[in-house]
C-alpha cells in the first residue's frame, strides 16, 4: 500500500477545500488552485483531507501518493508560496526584469525576453562582486518549477567551466579539462 497516500493531509488554517465531482478547488491568502483527479476517491473529515482508493490496482496504486502529495502541494501553495532561485554563473551574464518581462544576456548575439505568466512574481537581484540571481515565487509548485526550467534551459551549466543558469545551491559534476 501507498505509504504517501494513506497520510492525511491537514488542512492549514485560512484555507478552504471544495471537493465536487472529480475536481478539487482550494482557496487560500496567495490565490486559488483547482486540480481534476480520478480512480481515488477525497474525503474532507475534521480539518484532515483522506484520499483513499477502491482497489489494488497499479493505476490506482500509483495515483492514490500522487494525488495526496498534490493536495498536500496545493496546500503549501496557496498558504506560504513556493520559491525558486537561478543564479547567472558566467562573465557578462546579467538579468533584468521591467513588471513580467524578464530579459537574460546569456553570452548570445542577443538578449533573451521572456514573458513570465501573471501568477509568478519575478525579482533580479544583482550585487557587484556576485552572479546575478533571478527568484521566482507563486503559489503553483508545477508553474514555478516549468519557468524555472526554461530559464535554465537557455543556456544549461556545462561541466567544464560552470558557465551557465544553475539553481542556487545546485552541485554540478565537473569534469577536468585537457590534460597537458
Amino acid at each position: 500500500m501507498s505509504r504517501i497516500g494513506k497520510n492525511p493531509v491537514a488542512i492549514p488554517a485560512g484555507v478552504t477545500i471544495e471537493v465536487s465531482d472529480a475536481v478539487i478547488t482550494v482557496k487560500g491568502k496567495l490565490g486559488q488552485l483547482t486540480q481534476n483527479y480520478s480512480d481515488v476517491t477525497v474525503k474532507v473529515e475534521d480539518g484532515q483531507v483522506l484520499v483513499e482508493r477502491s482497489s489494488d490496482s497499479k493505476d490506482q496504486r500509483a495515483k492514490h501518493g500522487l494525488y495526496r502529495s498534490l493536495i498536500n502541494n496545493m496546500f503549501i501553495g496557496v498558504s506560504e508560496g513556493f520559491t525558486k532561485e537561478l543564479e547567472l554563473v558566467g562573465v557578462g551574464y546579467r538579468a533584468s526584469n521591467q513588471g513580467q518581462k524578464l530579459d537574460l544576456a546569456l553570452g548570445y548575439s542577443h538578449n533573451i525576453v521572456l514573458e513570465v505568466a501573471p501568477e509568478v512574481k519575478v525579482e533580479t537581484i544583482s550585487e557587484k562582486g556576485k552572479n546575478p540571481i533571478v527568484k521566482l515565487t507563486s503559489f503553483d509548485k508545477q508553474l514555478v518549477g516549468q519557468v524555472a526550467a526554461k530559464i535554465r534551459g537557455f543556456r544549461k551549466p556545462e561541466p567544464y567551466k560552470g558557465k551557465g543558469v544553475k539553481f542556487v545551491g545546485e552541485v554540478l559534476r565537473r569534469k577536468a579539462g585537457k590534460s597537458a
